[in-house]
């Protein structure tokens, strides 16, 4: 077995987690597989990624750079898709990292994007090789 199942993050602020995330997830092909007051799922395949308000939070912001998630790495499409939604990322609450060296931050061979939405989550869309 290989992949993983699900990923689930805990948000400070559940409605702009779904403003955010919701654009994002819908743009790279995820469907709304389940909402609750809490929270939402979102599926691709057989692997969803959930987002959801804890009680048990300790903080009220994320700091990608603490130990724990740095980021997220999605398919993005073609090239041009990933453009494409690198353009609209800022009009969706989400603005566009390390702009001087895309689309190769990653290295000549690695056609990618980054995003941190307004939480401080950072989101990678990468290009189909």
């Amino acid at each position: 077995m290989a992949g993983f199942h699900h990923i689930e993050l805990w948000v400070a602020d559940l409605e702009v987690a779904k403003s955010e995330w919701g654009w994002l997830l819908g743009r790279l092909g995820f469907s709304l597989e389940s909402e609750w007051p809490e929270g939402q799922s979102w599926a691709v395949g057989d692997a969803y990624l959930t987002f959801t308000v804890s009680p048990n939070l300790s903080a009220s912001a994320h700091d990608r750079r603490r130990p724990g998630m740095n980021h997220i790495a999605f398919h993005g499409g073609t090239a041009a898709e990933v453009d494409e939604t690198m353009e609209l990322a800022q009009e969706n609450g989400w603005r566009p990292l390390y702009q001087e060296r895309y689309p190769h931050a990653g290295g000549p061979d690695h056609y990618a994007g980054w995003l941190e939405n307004s939480a401080g989550f950072k989101a990678e869309v990468v290009a189909d090789q």
